[in-house]
């Protein structure tokens, strides 16, 4: 009896091990196992065939929370401080990398040595030299500077006249030998993507007088030409000998006494500037008045420095001839590039000039690499930008 008990006992205890799918023949099988059978007098695990539903899933599911959510409240202390071990550790990799940059990007103050304004004004002086030379002499309105005050009558229609460009002449000098105002007209006229593309040989249309060609586009009318222009239309209507009020698409008018807009004029005199450091850096001191590096007094800042690692490339702003390339006490290696419609740039502190004196050099191209010579605690670049011999902000020419 004992021993039959002891059996029906053991036939009857059951281990049940997780439940997990596999398939067999497009269906889905569970396991269960039996702990002992008594015909074999051993331990055996027969396959019993369960189908598997969504209740035991989340059964599963739900027991594997439970365990997790167990697990990390008896835990809670040791999980707190090894989170807290490495965010501090990656707190302190972070903070290192960033010092590391700050401490190589970096350009502080200076002490000022005798006899060092000296050069400073020297490049100053010599950039408003470089400055007066090529100079197209325009206002930001393309309005010649020394132009006389001219009177037009509009109520004649507007005539044309062909111009062979000669050597040596300049669109404000074209301008100004046929007796017009403002060199947008020519430019406008004769579609003239960039004033330094002039050669000699060219052939120009040049009109009685200033104006821009205007395309008629869909909606547009008289009315709201006059109204958008700021024209007479009487005027308009002369210039061009309209015969009917009603505009076609696509048709040419002469605007008189319009003007190109300035981001157009600018694109044309080729002043549209790119960054001359077109890796990643850092702008460390603006235009303006700031606390100087060298001095570490309140002083005025003649460009903008571009923190960044030495050997980063530095291209032209703008294409132009190079009118000099040196080494000062205060810059360090420079180069000054005359662009020939009014505008000089300078570029200093460079590890390694690239370019030479006389050189003609189209935007973009390499003139040197970022350095840290002359007065300069750390590699950046200072770029300086004149305009008709003054200094502008270059956040004026770059933006």
């Amino acid at each position: 009896m004992e021993i039959i008990n002891c059996l029906e006992v053991k036939e009857r205890a059951k281990f049940s091990l997780p439940i997990f799918e596999r398939k067999n023949r497009e269906k889905s099988i569970a396991y269960s196992y039996d702990m002992f059978t008594p015909e074999l007098g051993h331990y055996a695990i027969p396959k019993i065939r369960r189908n598997l539903t969504p209740a035991s899933v989340f059964s599963a599911i739900g027991h594997g929370i439970s365990l997790t959510t167990s697990y990390i409240k008896s835990n809670v202390k040791k999980l707190l401080i090894s989170l807290a071990v490495i965010s501090t550790f990656t707190l302190i990799i972070i903070s290192a990398s960033l010092i590391s940059i700050r401490i190589k990007n970096f350009t502080g103050p200076l002490k000022m040595k005798a006899g060092d304004s000296i050069d400073v004004e020297y490049i100053n002086s010599l950039m408003q030299k470089f400055a007066l030379e090529g100079n197209i002499a325009v206002d930001d309105s393309g309005n010649l500077l020394d132009a006389e005050n001219v009177t037009y009558n509009f109520t004649r229609p507007v005539e044309y006249k062909d111009y062979t460009v000669k050597s040596g002449d300049t669109i404000d000098g074209i301008t100004r030998k046929f007796g017009l105002t403002n060199i947008s007209t020519l430019i406008s006229i004769n579609d003239i993507k960039n004033v330094r593309s002039l050669y000699a040989g060219q052939k120009l249309k040049i009109p009685s007088l200033d104006g821009i060609l205007y395309t008629v586009k869909a909606g547009d009318t008289l009315e709201s030409l006059v109204a958008k222009n700021k024209i007479e239309l009487n005027a308009l209507v002369d210039v061009n000998e309209l015969s009917s009020e009603v505009l076609q698409v696509g048709q040419t008018l002469f605007l008189p006494g319009v003007t190109m807009d300035s981001k157009k004029l600018r694109q044309a005199l080729g002043e549209r500037f790119i960054l001359p450091i077109q890796a990643k850096f850092r702008w460390s001191s603006p235009y303006g008045k700031r606390i100087d590096p060298i001095a570490n007094v309140v002083s005025f800042h003649t460009g903008t420095d571009m923190a960044c690692p030495t050997g980063t490339p530095i291209v032209a702003a703008l294409s132009g001839r190079v009118s000099t390339t040196g080494l000062n006490r205060i810059y360090g290696n420079y180069v000054i590039i005359d662009h020939g419609n009014g505008y000089q740039t300078l570029y200093a502190h460079m590890s390694k000039i690239l370019a030479t004196k006389g050189q003609w050099v189209e935007q973009g191209v390499r003139i040197g690499l970022v350095g840290s010579t002359g007065y300069s605690t750390g590699p950046h670049l200072h770029f300086t930008v004149y305009k008709n011999g003054k200094m502008v902000d270059p956040m004026t020419v770059l933006r």
